[in-house]
């Protein structure tokens, strides 16, 4: 973005389940490279709790890894694909103490970009609840990054990214105050926005322009999913709290019994979104891809 060459595509994947190989790994991503992204992000997930019951009946609680970490998955892309990545850091699991280590662990693979997020809440929860000594807020996590970088004397070395939510974020009252939330992410030290998935552009056109009023001045890059099952009608806003126009269900519904029809349509749908959403200058687009390559490879084609 700070070239300002062209615009360019990034691609979001999530850590794959333990068990699979590294070759494995590679060889599901290494399709998107065909198209030079410019970046890969990669998402943290919070190791699980489970209980497992006793001879005496009682329980004990264990932590449980379902996937591989994320610090593995950047080291292979960076060795095996070349292409730069960008790790999610995630308050939630995670003690002020174990997030610096982790911030150590990047420099020392030269990983200058990060994602700051607060993260979700554990299944069960109604409320994030932080790890003892860890972070409640994504700004609190950007303070720390910064801080981190001024005690080790390698100011500016991380670029930071933070979340933005076009259609507020589900735990805030109104759009305003997600916005006056957003922009204490910015003031922390954050150099740029990601925004949350959207299937309607003028939410996000509007979303900018409330940014900018806020005196947001930092670049706000798009998040493109396209629909490809008929379950995302209901996965998708129960998800991530986020509406799907009528038009675009409509055409769903009425082909509710047929796989490919839906999956084509979603990926015509999010390709009209490219297209219109680089007409109105956007410096990047990132696309949410969940594991799946298809589709996405098929807007690539089309629009980059």
């Amino acid at each position: 973005m700070a070239q300002g060459n062209r615009p360019y595509a990034s691609l979001e994947i999530i850590p794959p389940l333990t068990g699979i190989s590294k070759e494995q790994l590679i060889n599901d991503i290494r399709p998107f490279t065909e198209f030079n992204p410019r970046y890969i992000n990669v998402t943290c997930h919070r190791d699980e709790i489970e209980y497992v019951q006793q001879e005496d009946g009682t329980f004990s609680r264990r932590l449980v890894r379902r996937r591989v970490s994320e610090t593995a998955v950047c080291g292979a892309i960076q060795s095996e694909l070349k292409v730069d990545v960008v790790p999610h850091i995630i308050c939630g699991g995670a003690s002020a103490h174990q997030i610096e280590f982790q911030l150590q662990d990047f420099k020392f693979m030269g990983i200058s970009n990060v994602l700051a997020l607060r993260g979700d809440c554990l299944a069960g929860e109604k409320r994030f609840t932080p790890a003892p000594g860890g972070f409640s807020h994504a700004d609190e996590l950007v303070r720390a990054i910064r801080d981190f970088e001024k005690r080790n004397g390698c100011e500016g070395f991380f670029r930071i990214g933070v979340g933005g939510y076009p259609e507020k974020h589900f735990e805030a009252p109104n759009i305003e105050t997600d916005i006056d939330n957003l922009k204490k992410k910015v003031d922390a030290g954050a150099d740029y926005i990601i925004a949350q998935m959207f299937f309607d552009n003028k939410v996000f056109y509007s979303f900018v322009d409330k940014c900018r009023e806020a005196g947001i001045s930092v670049p706000i890059i798009p998040g493109i999913k396209p629909i490809s099952t008929f379950r995302h009608l209901q996965l998708l806003p129960e998800s991530f709290s986020i509406d799907i126009p009528r038009e675009l269900t409509d055409e769903i519904l009425s082909f509710r019994d047929d796989r490919e029809a839906i999956y084509r349509i979603g990926q015509e749908w999010a390709t009209a979104q490219c297209k219109d959403l680089l007409a109105h200058g956007v410096p990047a687009i990132h696309f949410y891809t969940m594991g799946k390559s298809a589709n996405v490879i098929g807007i690539l084609k089309e629009c980059f």
